[in-house]
């Protein structure tokens, strides 16, 4: 999978290449590492799942830092998109999503496996469905604009209405990143909660 920005034909990000690539690497950090990362610290094994199954989640200050994170490093994105080192910026983030996706499935299923793969499903549900395609949407909009500054392949002097479009669509997928904290932060807990008293 490659996105497409509004440059020249055949331009585009690798995303499937770089994340799967960022995704191997997570993994065989964690299964090279797992002594260290896993069996001398308390990562994600039993006793801190169990004492997980019985917190009270305060829903509102949940939201309140989910929502700082997640926008502030998709609107750190936006602004170092429009540097020259824009495009590294977007490819370094597929990779280290991917990374960090595999760390994370790779120490579930270290630790519990087949079992694993269920509690990592219910800690990214529902709210990944639509963080995915809020980063993918948001990696398009960085990749054109960069282009569309530093291999002109916009004439701002002529499309007037470019840059208010932009902004309208950044608004968008802000809006709907949004809803992704909302989901993360007022559904996912009872899911994951709710999993981890029959796991």
């Amino acid at each position: 999978m490659r996105i497409t920005g509004m440059g020249r034909k055949g331009t585009g990000l690798p995303v499937l290449p770089v994340f799967f690539a960022g995704l191997a690497a997570g993994i065989l950090v964690m299964n090279i590492g797992k002594s260290i990362l896993l069996e001398n610290t308390g990562l994600f094994d039993e006793y801190t799942l169990y004492n997980m199954k019985y917190m009270t989640v305060d829903n509102s200050a949940l939201f309140s830092y989910v929502f700082r994170e997640r926008i502030l490093k998709l609107l750190a994105l936006t602004v170092l998109s429009t540097t020259y080192l824009g495009l590294a910026v977007c490819v370094g983030a597929i990779a280290w999503y991917g990374m960090s996706a595999g760390a994370f499935l790779s120490a579930l299923v270290i630790r519990y496996g087949i079992k694993g793969v269920f509690l990592a499903f219910a800690a990214v549900f529902p709210h990944y469905f639509l963080y995915v395609p809020v980063f993918l949407a948001l990696l398009n909009w960085c990749e054109s604009l960069y282009r569309a500054i530093y291999q002109r392949t916009v004439n701002f002097s002529e499309d007037k209405a470019y840059l208010p479009k932009k902004l309208f669509r950044l608004a968008v997928i802000l809006l709907a990143a949004t809803a992704a904290c909302f989901l993360e932060a007022y559904v996912n807990p009872y899911i994951f909660l709710g999993y981890l008293k029959v796991f």
